[in-house]
């Protein structure tokens, strides 16, 4: 006889609860048992080594061992409830062990996390980790009870980065120009894309030559003696940085339709090398009948020396916990550019009546306004090709390069051109150091090292300065090391030697593909020329690796530093 619905739905209980009847009893029989979850992993009914999470790990580290780590929640620690209590009278008892025990005092792992001395590269958990609340295998053997950011490949305490930074917070940089609502993003480009360019191009051809080279002082090559010190002075003279579409040469290349694209090499060396930055920065591009200006703004970044940019642990801001003010990415910067500057001038011998003078006199010096005499500049004008096979017409580029100085060949005793530039060491032991060495101890026995920490702290920085040696076509870059004369104060430094470098072997050492620059630099300019006559900013996002290309109005950083010169003048040309 079938069953009625209502036969079912009487037989239900009348409480509101669904399936088995609940019960507060923890008893089976009169035996206790454990509450459990349906998702909770079988275990061992005894597990005699399983050990406490309690217990550290290797070098002071608090672990957790996989079986606790694997646990649920629910139920979790309930062993307690099985647990034998030991009587008072056992704790007067211990285990007496008669095997021999090994003299050495090896650690576990490679070098030794036990230690409390040595420089070997650390236990398992000391290797390149995120650090331990006690190193045992940092500096020196001491022990730092505090949480080490900086985590250690050996004794050191190095960060190479790695797997073990997948919890490494995300910094939130400001962009280097304020992107207004009114400006209409155009492009988005990946590096990924960019690092994928390929452009041959020649070796490029003078236009012209302007201002005039002392000769570098020999002097700065050798190392100090010991106990002396070169201190980097304060030497004023008058030094011009002055954008594109300002420079009254390049107004007249333009007028006389020399090439299509016109920039610095300080601007250029920026979009070649951008793959490599960090750092926000913007260049700003005008379009203006078949010219194309890549501008600066006055104060832009692109000016700027960076410094550790490319480190694991660069320099912290403020606002990410960092209490040294010198030693903020901004100070830093602006520390590295005033460096730069005065050590140009230190470096060379100032004589009227020895010097390299150029075709032309300095196009941006006026004596009757300056107070103070002219720096050491030549500025070349070259000119490259970028044309490809299907363009119709051939598309040429003008640079304003910049030289620092002229030294005789030993050898031949020809005159050579040379691009001097400062690294500058701040703090060693500070956050923000890269694992620099100590720039004092082992600039002379281990300047290979040194200059390979640069390369990896300072990649972007380096490759511009090679990129800019090389569109001057110099003969030598001479890399100068200063130091802060003590690390808590920027203001006094000293000079700790000279190295010089062939700027296309170093381009090699860095792995730097000027092809690739040049393919950026391609793509970029085919992007604008696709579009209108306008003015265009291409912005480095600040934390993403990635550029953007922005329209902007007309009259955008008109008040600031005037970038309109030239691209108003070409405009009415080209309506006439």
């Amino acid at each position: 006889m079938p069953i009625s619905l209502a036969d079912i739905v009487g037989s239900l209980p009348s409480d509101e609860t669904w399936g088995p009847p609940t019960t507060s009893d923890a008893l089976v029989d009169g035996v206790p048992y454990a509450p459990y979850s349906k998702g909770d992993k079988l275990g061992r009914m005894a597990d005699w080594t399983n050990e406490g999470k309690d217990r550290e790990g290797r070098g002071g580290r608090q672990q957790y061992n996989r079986y606790q780590r694997d646990q649920q929640v629910y139920g979790a620690g309930t062993s307690s409830l099985f647990a034998v209590q030991v009587a008072e009278d056992e704790s007067s008892f211990s285990v007496v062990d008669n095997t021999r025990t090994s003299t050495k005092t090896r650690g576990f792992g490679r070098g030794g996390a036990t230690l409390f001395r040595g420089r070997g590269r650390g236990g398992r958990d000391a290797r390149g980790g995120r650090g331990t609340f006690q190193r045992v295998g940092g500096r020196g053997g001491q022990q730092q009870n505090y949480y080490d950011n900086r985590g250690g490949r050996g004794g050191r305490g190095r960060r190479f980065g790695g797997w073990k930074d997948y919890d490494k917070p995300q910094r939130n940089r400001d962009s280097s120009v304020n992107i207004k609502s009114d400006w209409q993003m155009l492009e988005e480009i990946d590096f990924n894309r960019l690092a994928k360019l390929n452009l041959e191009t020649s070796a490029g051809e003078d236009i012209d030559s302007y201002g005039f080279l002392y000769y570098y002082d020999r002097m700065y090559d050798k190392a100090p003696v010991k106990n002396t010190e070169r201190k980097l002075n304060v030497v004023d003279r008058a030094a011009y940085n002055v954008t594109t579409s300002q420079d009254p040469i390049i107004h007249e290349l333009a007028e006389r339709d020399e090439a299509t694209i016109f920039a610095t090499d300080n601007i250029l060396s920026m979009l070649m090398c951008a793959p490599r930055s960090i750092y926000s920065w913007d260049i700003v591009i005008t379009r203006s009948g078949n010219k194309i200006f890549l501008d600066k703004r006055d104060g832009s970044s692109v000016d700027m020396v960076s410094v550790n940019e490319n480190a694991a642990d660069a320099p912290l801001e403020a606002s990410e916990g960092n209490k040294d003010s010198i030693n903020f990415p901004g100070a830093l910067a602006l520390e590295a550019t005033f460096i730069n500057h005065n050590f140009v001038n230190q470096t060379v011998q100032e004589s009227e009546t020895n010097k390299f003078e150029m075709q032309h006199e300095n196009p941006f010096y006026n004596p009757s306004e300056e107070t103070e005499p002219l720096a050491s500049k030549a500025y070349k004008y070259r000119r490259f090709d970028l044309s490809l096979e299907k363009d119709e017409d051939p598309l040429h580029l003008i640079v304003r390069t910049e030289l620092d100085a002229v030294v005789k060949n030993n050898i031949s005793g020809d005159d050579q051109l040379l691009v001097v530039k400062a690294l500058n060491e701040f703090d060693h032991k500070a956050q923000g150091s890269g694992g620099a060495l100590d720039w004092r101890s082992k600039l002379t026995s281990q300047r290979g090292a040194v200059v390979a920490t640069e390369m990896k702290n300072n990649s972007c920085k380096l490759a511009r300065w090679t990129v800019q040696s090389i569109l001057a076509k110099a003969d030598v870059m001479k890399l100068g090391f200063v130091s802060r004369t003590t690390p808590k104060s920027n203001d006094r430094h000293v000079i700790l030697g000279v190295m010089g470098h062939d700027p296309r072997k170093f381009a090699e050492q860095m792995n730097l593909n000027l092809n690739n620059g040049w393919g950026i630099v391609r793509t970029i300019i085919d992007m604008v020329r696709s579009m209108q006559d306008g003015k265009y900013v291409l912005v480095k996002d600040p934390n993403k690796s990635l550029l953007r290309l922005y329209e902007v109005p007309a009259g955008t950083f008109e008040e600031e530093d005037g970038v309109e010169g030239i691209a108003e003048e070409g405009t009415e040309q080209g309506d006439e």
